[in-house]
């Protein structure tokens, strides 16, 4: 699969996006701010990509989080939706989530 298949290839409105066995956000004043903290390895998170994290518990769907995400951020749904497909499956590829 390309990178360009990984952007494009949608994710089912009702996946419910978790985080990988053994991983966890946490904000460390150590890396100064959000990282996903996985066996062996850390991933530095900014601001909006906790925001997403922090939503993929396994109990809410795609739909319900981007609703959610551009709710709260007075956002174009298309872009957000766009926006955290990217990155669930960036996530899901380096095996920090389960979609």
């Amino acid at each position: 699969m390309s990178e360009q298949d990984t952007v494009t290839t949608p994710i089912a409105p009702d996946a419910r996006p978790r985080l990988s066995h053994g991983v966890r956000l946490v904000h460390s004043e150590a890396q100064g701010g959000w990282v996903l903290l996985a066996p062996e390895r850390v991933f530095k998170a900014d601001a909006i990509a906790a925001e997403i994290v922090r939503r993929c518990t396994g109990e809410s769907t795609l739909t319900e989080i981007v609703d959610d995400l551009a709710s709260a951020y007075s956002a174009p749904r298309e872009r957000v939706l766009a926006d955290v497909t990217a990155m669930l499956r960036g996530l899901a590829e380096k095996k920090l989530l389960e979609l």
